[in-house]
């Protein structure tokens, strides 16, 4: 049910990428925008990295028109799916592909990013000056960037490139299975900044992120300390309060959970990528499901703990232990994910995970061993690597300082009393 109040303008919806997750998302905003017409126009426009796309002959959709390579927009717009990123699933009739993103994102006040990281920093800068001031962001991006320097959220990134508020998305969410309409959860974390609706957040909500952006005035400090102008979403449009940012994303097969922990949000969808690893490496050993629940036990404790001591009080611990983008993320990654295959083929194979990950991830990176070094290069400035004994052992690891078979000394609590 929309809300009854009545507002001259609707929100326009596009979102920034278009793989597998991201095309995923289109599909599930793309049907929630028809469906609340009052709040939202229906037509979600999705940017599209260009490229000549070749129909497989055993495709359905193979014929004399797609018998030869086409462009990727051109394809998604006829076709109604996206052939090369997420076959097989059709989308609804208002998603428009566009290849241009700067058009793409033109008059959208709510831009859904969902793009590889180590794009975020290029297309940001194409879209400065390009939005309207008072667009609010979700990221979608799992990870976070950490060096000796110290963390930096993905959220808040694009935040302080584009000079608007950004939330976020994250939880056990893997694309293929959304896209089939199979049950899953994800949170959603989004802190409205209070000069943007007559509906702030609710009284006694946990406090979101890092980033204060509740000054009335429109100013908000970053993790750098430098102050940005906010511009407050005009009262034309309906606000952007927890109720209708969950009109945007909730299916019936997607369930939404929203908080206002953004840095925890965040934090789970990278951290846990480490913990992936460790799961694997007991797994390749052979050491059964007691072995995995005791890593991921230490895990979530250090996810908590890294949140606590480098975001403060605004990382709640419900949201590690309670949410979807917490605990559940968590056992889906170390159940099947990526990252815990290849540490678990590596030990099996006696190979290094490098290894592994160039024969089975086709040119592709393992998000866990770039978080892990980046994470230890963090701790190691501030002195804290013995306080996260599971983190730094799968550094150790990576690095043939460690072995597997050391992880259960390598996190006794006990140790420091030998």
């Amino acid at each position: 049910m929309g809300s009854l109040a009545v507002h001259s303008k609707k929100h326009k919806v596009c979102v920034v990428g278009s793989g597998n997750w991201g095309t995923t998302i289109a599909k599930v905003v793309a049907e929630n925008t028809k469906e609340h017409s009052d709040i939202f126009e229906a037509e979600v426009q999705m940017w599209v990295f260009e490229e000549e796309y070749q129909i497989p002959k055993d495709s359905k959709h193979y014929n004399d028109e797609t018998s030869h390579p086409r462009k990727l927009t051109d394809l998604i717009n006829s076709l109604h799916e996206n052939p090369k990123y997420l076959p097989n699933i059709p989308l609804p009739k208002n998603v428009v592909a566009n290849p241009d993103v700067v058009d793409a994102v033109k008059d959208a006040t709510i831009l859904v990013f969902n793009l590889p990281h180590q794009f975020i920093g290029k297309t940001c800068e194409q879209l400065k000056g390009k939005i309207v001031p008072y667009a609010r962001g979700i990221s979608c991006i799992k990870g976070l960037a950490v060096s000796d320097k110290g963390c930096e959220l993905f959220s808040e990134s694009i935040g302080q490139k584009l000079g608007i508020y950004c939330g976020a998305l994250s939880g056990a969410n893997i694309a293929t299975e959304v896209a089939q309409e199979k049950f899953s959860e994800t949170t959603v974390a989004y802190d409205p900044p209070a000069m943007d609706s007559q509906h702030p957040t609710p009284q006694g909500t946990p406090h979101g992120s890092h980033t204060d952006l509740t000054k009335l005035e429109g100013e908000a400090k970053g993790l750098t300390g430098k102050k940005m102008k906010r511009t407050a979403l005009p009262s034309e449009y309906p606000p952007l309060h927890h109720k209708n940012v969950k009109m945007l994303f909730h299916r019936p097969y997607f369930h939404v959970s929203l908080v206002s922990d953004v840095a925890g949000v965040s934090l789970g969808g990278a951290l846990k990528n480490i913990v992936a690893i460790a799961a694997g490496f007991v797994d390749g050993l052979g050491w059964g499901d007691n072995a995995k629940a005791a890593v991921m036990r230490v895990g979530i404790m250090e996810e908590v703990k890294f949140g606590k001591m480098f975001f403060g009080d605004s990382v709640q611990t419900r949201t590690f232990t309670e949410e979807s983008c917490g605990v559940a993320d968590l056992i889906t990654s170390c159940s099947g994910g990526r990252n815990f295959r290849c540490a678990k083929m590596a030990v099996a194979e006696g190979k290094s995970i490098g290894e592994i990950e160039q024969r089975e991830l086709n040119g592709q990176s393992l998000q866990g061993t770039g978080t892990a070094y980046e994470v230890n290069d963090f701790l190691k400035k501030e002195g804290k690597e013995q306080e996260f004994p599971l983190f730094t052992a799968v550094h150790s690891i990576l690095e043939g300082k460690k072995k597997p078979e050391d992880i259960p000394h390598l996190i006794d609590p006990n140790r420091g009393e030998e």
